[in-house]
């Protein structure tokens, strides 16, 4: 058995992420593959997820120190707002040695604070900054290393199938790549909704796709708003607590974070109408008319 394929490997966060990692880490031979999450143990949301683990053949642990008792290399997928809560709690237990990726969208201050804890406790610290949605990469999703450590993760981890570049070896650089880049896609999500959907309440939709392709004429703006609003009604809420930390990313540069803030509220605000307005049972080909439409008539029946 490779230096790879020996490594046991735990995932903390059996979300999403966690699932496509852990199902692809157990296809490539990893010696063990364990997760924990929070929701493991609630009566409602646990039967579920540890069901999932199971038939993925991933070992659903009983607690964080169980899994840092027994993993070589950590991959921290949670949610922005608890991963330093995570690297904190990780302190007490983690081995000396132990790789600790933290995959979760945070601020560069973030990152450093976790690396200073797990660093501090004997561990070796890496942030890797996801570039885009893991879905349609699964685990081949393109990341950023960040760290002391970054290249050596990076020479055990990619015979198992991950697709990782070292941006930096200090930690920060990476998130702020992501952090940065997210402004951008994020803001263009949050922009082209509240755009869209104004334009098509007026009745002037076409034209303003006319205008904008004129502008930009390489771009097809009907496909664009239609990508963008979808990801946005889908994944808004992900995304807001994204832009959060997005926010604290310009506020640490030195910037008031107001395109940030407000790109979070607008995708806080399509998050909550997924379920609501039935955002998620539309075709995944749905033109972003309907999107829109779904959202004006909800607002004027209040």
């Amino acid at each position: 058995m490779d230096a790879s394929r020996a490594m046991r490997i735990g995932l903390v966060g059996y979300g999403e992420v966690g699932s496509i990692f852990g199902s692809a880490l157990v296809a490539r031979g990893a010696s063990w593959v364990g997760a924990w999450d929070i929701l493991m143990p609630d009566p409602v949301q646990g039967p579920a997820m540890r069901g999932r683990a199971r038939d993925a053949k991933v070992e659903a642990v009983g607690s964080l120190a169980a899994l840092l008792a027994r993993a070589d290399i950590v991959l921290s997928a949670v949610t922005a707002s608890q991963a330093v809560a995570v690297a904190r709690e990780a302190v007490p237990a983690i081995r000396r040695g132990t790789w600790f990726v933290d995959l979760n969208s945070a601020s560069p201050g973030a990152k450093q604070e976790m690396s200073r804890l797990i660093d501090g406790a004997g561990g070796r610290f890496v942030e890797s900054a996801v570039m885009t949605s893991v879905p349609p990469y699964g685990i081949k999703v393109p990341m950023l290393l960040g760290g002391r450590e970054a290249a050596s993760l990076r020479e055990l981890l990619v015979p198992l199938g991950f697709a990782m570049e070292v941006a930096a070896d200090r930690v920060g650089v990476a998130s702020a790549i992501k952090m940065c880049r997210s402004v951008m896609i994020k803001g263009m999500e949050a922009i082209v909704t509240e755009s869209f959907t104004a334009a098509r309440a007026y009745g002037v939709e076409d034209r303003v796709l006319a205008s904008l392709h004129e502008t930009f004429p390489t771009l097809d703006w009907d496909e664009l708003g239609s990508y963008f609003m979808s990801r946005s009604a889908l994944h808004g809420k992900r995304r807001a607590e994204e832009m959060r930390e997005v926010a604290v990313t310009v506020r640490e540069a030195g910037l008031d974070p107001w395109l940030a803030s407000a790109t979070a509220e607008r995708q806080d605000w399509m998050g909550r109408q997924k379920v609501a307005l039935g955002l998620d049972k539309l075709p995944g080909d749905a033109n972003w008319r309907e999107y829109a439409d779904r959202l004006l008539a909800a607002r004027q029946r209040t």
